[in-house]
């Protein structure tokens, strides 16, 4: 990948491209990290609607255990959107260049614990399950909330449910017959929109597969290709606040 391009990925200064491109790639990683989650605790840490159906479920049944589980995931995930919200505006007033690529530095860093220290932790059942569940619904918090202050909430990367609605939304649109109508606009489906959900979509299905085999073949170690994709999408900002920090200061302690 080109040094430039990684750059534009994740700079404050956005485009329709970058965003679209930067949104495929992280629905991607966002399916592999849902697939490798399942496989490893039985539930999916993306998709806070069935966590707090589960939390409401589990509450009108008396089951204490569950809810707390499904509260600690809830919060978790807040939690998560809350630290990218912080880290982004932080890093915003300072007009720093990893605006948007520190949280997902931040992101591979726990997507790293969970790889490497999950093969070792899974014989403590009872503190393995609802940690993992929490650290993997915080990275999930965290990756959500990037992509959408990048896109002005147009596009979401770790559950899929806005997008393949309006993924239809878009094919009815595209399938209607614009019969005559005096004073009436025609119905026209917005192809370049249509073509990012489909990708979009894509990109989490193919991240869901690979990541579950690659989970059934090597185990926990399968989150760290996904990793090293987050680590390529946002390290060179990072590198070039660095330097200019670096800069600054020997320029300071030369004069």
């Amino acid at each position: 990948m080109p040094i430039q391009y990684a750059r534009d990925l994740t700079s404050p200064e956005r485009s329709t491209s970058a965003n679209r491109h930067l949104g495929i790639s992280l629905a991607f990683v966002a399916g592999g990290a849902n697939a490798g989650a399942f496989l490893a605790v039985r539930q999916y840490t993306s998709h806070m609607t069935g966590i707090l159906s589960s939390l409401a479920d589990s509450l009108a049944l008396g089951d204490t255990a569950v809810a707390l589980a499904s509260a600690g995931a809830l919060l978790s995930f807040i939690l998560g959107a809350m630290t990218s919200a912080v880290m982004i505006n932080f890093a915003r007033r300072r007009s720093l260049s990893s605006t948007y690529s520190l949280p997902l530095l931040l992101e591979a860093c726990l997507l790293l614990c969970f790889g490497i220290l999950g093969g070792r932790l899974t014989s403590m059942h009872a503190l393995f399950i609802p940690a993992t569940v929490m650290l993997l619904c915080f990275t999930m918090g965290v990756q959500n909330a990037v992509i959408t202050k990048i896109s002005q909430s147009e596009i979401r990367t770790t559950h899929m449910t806005g997008v393949i609605t309006d993924l239809g939304i878009e094919l009815g649109k595209l399938l209607y017959w614009n019969r005559v109508v005096h004073g009436a606009d025609p119905v026209l489906a917005d192809r370049e929109r249509l073509a990012t959900l489909a990708l979009l979509l894509l990109a989490f299905f193919t991240g869901g597969w690979l990541g579950a085999l690659g989970f059934k073949s090597i185990g926990f170690l399968a989150t760290i290709p996904f990793v090293v994709i987050l680590v390529v999408l946002s390290v060179i900002p990072a590198l070039d606040d660095l330097r200019r920090v670096l800069r600054n200061r020997r320029s300071a302690a030369g004069s």
